[in-house]
């Protein structure tokens, strides 16, 4: 058994796309519209389906966003340099709603940003990197 994807249901997919691939560095892997349902998946990652666990985006056309609720917890991605990462992410206009620095209790080295529909995406720095 392996993880294959997480679902995320976005507002608006172009944003999200352009949010994924463009701030965060991931490609579109595929995309598919589903006229009968009314519904679109977008599959974008770091690396091949087959290889690595990818985010499945799901528009519904008719819904332009979602109550997040309060059991949702976050995305995680590791990166060489979480302040680097921070800095990169801010100047391509993602938001970073938690700086880069220690976690609490702890050493290693995170940060968090925001999709445009309010998920959080953890950016942990890679081990040996806490500078």
């Amino acid at each position: 058994m392996r993880l294959l994807h997480t679902m995320l249901r976005v507002g608006n997919l172009q944003r999200s796309l352009d949010f994924y691939t463009q701030v965060l560095g991931m490609k579109l892997l595929r995309q598919k519209d589903y006229p009968d349902g009314k519904f679109t998946l977008a599959f974008v990652g770091y690396g091949d389906e087959s290889d690595t666990t990818v985010l499945e985006l799901t528009h519904n056309w008719d819904t332009e966003s979602y109550d997040l609720g309060n059991g949702y917890g976050h995305i995680a991605i590791e990166v060489a340099n979480a302040y680097e990462a921070c800095d990169l992410i801010k100047a391509k206009g993602g938001k970073v709603v938690r700086e880069a620095g220690p976690m609490m209790h702890g050493n290693t080295v995170i940060a968090f940003v925001e999709d445009p529909d309010g998920y959080k995406i953890e950016l942990i720095q890679a081990k040996g990197r806490e500078d």
